[in-house]
């Protein structure tokens, strides 16, 4: 198994623990702490990063698409820097909250069963060419869990801090994937210089370099 994939199911099964967590139940109606996002539709957008993978191996690859990059699928996410009330945004929002109506103790035996499928499942899948369930675009496997480690790591803390619990501790290799990433696409949106200077010099530090 890759690497790739090791750190994913780690993070994966952090990313389930922390559902599992009471505190996170008890506040299920609640707001979270990302605007116009409640505790169990947060939760349910969590979840998906893990539910969404099976359904991946599964979709038909579309023939036409080009296999996009890691990057190259980011250059075609509608939704970073846009308004909370943009379509893509609200598309997110309805799916977290559709993915979590059953309740708490219904998507944590969900997402524990994908897991159990996915810790063989990964293990013998290389890195095809898959397509993406919620859009005609086509990925490399291994660029596929990386976008979902993203997902997972920034999330998770997003939950963490709603319901009051510490946030995870994922494995190095993992968080230094995360944050390769998360550079490379501020430095795009802002440019090397911003980052730089947020980086290194805080006398002229940018207002802001968040990548996402």
């Amino acid at each position: 198994m890759s690497g790739v994939k090791a750190d994913y199911l780690s993070m994966a099964r952090s990313a389930a623990e922390l559902l599992r967590e009471p505190a996170v139940a008890t506040a299920w109606s609640s707001p979270s702490s990302l605007p116009k996002f409640s505790v169990g539709g947060l939760a349910g957008h969590l979840a998906n990063q893990i539910l969404v993978v099976p359904q991946a191996l599964a979709t038909p690859v579309p023939q036409q698409e080009q296999v996009l990059s890691l990057l190259g699928y980011y250059d075609r996410a509608q939704w970073i820097g846009a308004d909370l009330d943009d379509e893509a945004n609200v598309r997110v929002r309805d799916r977290g909250e559709q993915v979590a109506e059953e309740g708490p103790a219904a998507l944590i035996a969900r997402v524990d069963a994908t897991l159990e499928e996915l810790s063989d499942g990964l293990a013998a899948a290389g890195d095809p060419v898959v397509g993406l369930p919620w859009a005609a675009r086509v990925v490399r496997l291994d660029d596929l869990l990386i976008t979902r480690m993203m997902e997972l790591a920034v999330h998770s803390d997003d939950l963490a801090v709603s319901v009051g619990v510490p946030t995870p501790a994922f494995p190095q290799s993992a968080m230094d994937t995360v944050i390769d990433l998360l550079s490379r696409l501020a430095v795009r949106r802002h440019g090397a210089t911003a980052v730089l200077r947020a980086l290194s010099r805080a006398e002229r530090a940018p207002a802001t370099i968040a990548a996402i």
